[in-house]
């Protein structure tokens, strides 16, 4: 028998048993390890995600690691056993972004496992095979995954583009902010300066690379080089615009669940600054994410702070909406 959390509305959930599915042609049976909660769960468990990228009733679970237990027909069964994660998007793999590889930017449109098909907060995922990225042997299953949300900072760092001796900042030390962190500072930064509200999260940043750690409301002007934006919150946007120099580069990453203090458009032209974002993350980014983590770039393990059971997905999500300095990754271990 196989368990998942099945969410069949906003604030309704159930666990449920059922036979363990069987992988089809292209497909993998993945025995989950750990499944990583954040944001865009909790907003979806409490209806505040957009309906476009959500289904109900829906198994959650986006990041997650586990082990390759069945491969489905068309797939090398030496891939049976192998440690692995996985990517969330599943693109259509034909239009123009797809061939330019962008998959996270499909126009067939929005397809994501935990979101749309069944996700990770379950004893078992299927996984389509294409999405893999395996691991080495004996990798830290736990630690990996994180490796989803890394994906995504490495998306961020990529576009960020940071050359060695540069100056750079990143507002918002959460978990995407705090992975964030740790690949601008293998780029050899001259400064790596960090804001974020919570005092807590300081020897966390730092341990991962921060030179300077500020609550928001003690920020200056710093005329930095590149700012990475991850908070997501009502002001960060136009805040971390602040902190850069005439010429710098912003990258955008977070989503304000509210109406977002205007960045000026006068501000982005006067300074000739360049503004980017990231949605998610393309295979390239997935790649460099899972590269620095088996080099050992990446130092995932401290990052994950709680973890609960199946049983207790109420209490994990519930957990997260509190935001306390000590409360990091949140997982689900089946």
């Amino acid at each position: 028998m196989s368990r998942s959390v099945l969410l069949e509305q906003p604030g309704r959930h159930r666990l449920v048993k059922g036979e363990v599915p069987t992988p089809g042609p292209g497909e993998v049976l993945v025995r989950v390890a750990a499944a990583g909660i954040c944001g865009s769960d909790r907003e979806m468990y409490e209806g505040g995600r957009p309906d476009e990228y959500c289904t109900f009733p829906i198994v959650p679970g986006h990041e997650w690691s586990g082990t390759i237990e069945e491969v489905g027909p068309g797939v090398d069964p030496a891939l049976v056993g192998r440690p692995t994660v996985g990517e969330g998007f599943v693109s259509c793999q034909v239009c123009e972004r797809c061939h330019a590889g962008e998959g996270n930017l499909c126009l067939a449109g929005y397809d994501e496992i935990g979101f749309t098909r069944p996700g990770a907060f379950a004893d078992h995922l299927i996984v389509p095979a294409r999405l893999l990225h395996t691991l080495p042997a004996g990798t830290d299953l736990r630690a990996a995954v994180l490796l989803e949300p890394a994906a995504v900072a490495a998306a961020a760092v990529l576009r960020a583009a940071s050359l060695p001796g540069e100056r750079v900042g990143v507002v918002g030390a959460g978990t995407l902010g705090l992975l964030t962190i740790q690949l601008l500072a293998a780029s050899s930064p001259a400064e790596l300066v960090v804001s974020d509200p919570r005092a807590g999260r300081e020897p966390v940043a730092r341990a991962g690379g921060a030179t300077a750690y500020f609550h928001p409301d003690e920020l200056g002007e710093l005329d930095l080089d590149v700012v990475v934006e991850t908070a997501g919150a009502r002001d960060s946007a136009a805040a971390s615009a602040r902190l850069l120099r005439r010429g710098g580069r912003l990258v955008l990453t977070g989503i304000p669940g509210v109406v977002p203090e205007m960045l000026s458009p006068s501000t982005i032209v006067e300074r000739q600054l360049t503004l980017t974002s990231v949605f998610g993350a393309p295979s390239a980014a997935w790649a460099h994410a899972v590269r620095a983590f088996t080099a050992g770039l990446l130092d995932l393990g401290p990052l994950v702070t709680h973890e609960f059971t199946l049983e207790e997905y109420a209490d994990a999500v519930a957990l997260l909406g509190q935001g306390g300095d000590d409360v990091g990754k949140i997982i689900l271990k089946p």
